[in-house]
């Protein structure tokens, strides 16, 4: 699996990205979603990856710096053919290995509460993320679960 920067332009992370958000519509309340749109996904701020095995997309995943010191992984989607054979984990690893390159103290995430979040949940406290209160400009949802790790 290669793992490579993405300006978001191709017609395969496009279609990724709106099963992302139909998925999340789908799993979650409209006010507790917080997956961005392919716009929201180009500022500055957002580095986005897509990964690839030959010439398919398998995944992608985001790092939004929040200032210096945090980040924020957004975005993290394994394509439906693909589920069950560690790109997210992959994701999860280059994502981890890019914030504390940056200098990150800390890398944070939100997901939902829901049964179709469960898989997320269980893969990041195995990579040591545990749950805590909001951060950023995110506020108490009883369908959101924020968690965070500690990078140094």
């Amino acid at each position: 699996m290669e793992i490579k920067l993405d300006d978001l332009t191709g017609e395969a992370i496009k279609q990724l990205i709106v099963e992302h958000l139909k998925e999340m519509g789908q799993n979650s309340p409209a006010e507790s979603i917080h997956a961005l749109d392919l716009t929201k996904l180009k500022a500055a701020e957002i580095t986005f990856w897509s990964a690839w095995e030959e010439d398919e997309l398998v995944g992608c995943g985001a790092l939004k710096e929040l200032d210096a010191t945090h980040g924020e992984i957004k975005s993290m989607r394994t394509s439906p053919n693909f589920r069950g054979r560690g790109v997210a984990k992959l994701m999860l690893q280059h994502i981890i290995a890019e914030a504390t390159k940056r200098g990150y103290l800390r890398l944070s995430l939100e997901t939902g509460t829901m049964a179709a979040f469960e898989p997320a949940r269980n893969l990041y406290k195995r990579f040591g993320f545990n749950e805590c209160e909001p951060f950023a400009e995110y506020i108490v949802d009883p369908n959101s679960v924020f968690m965070t790790k500690e990078l140094a």
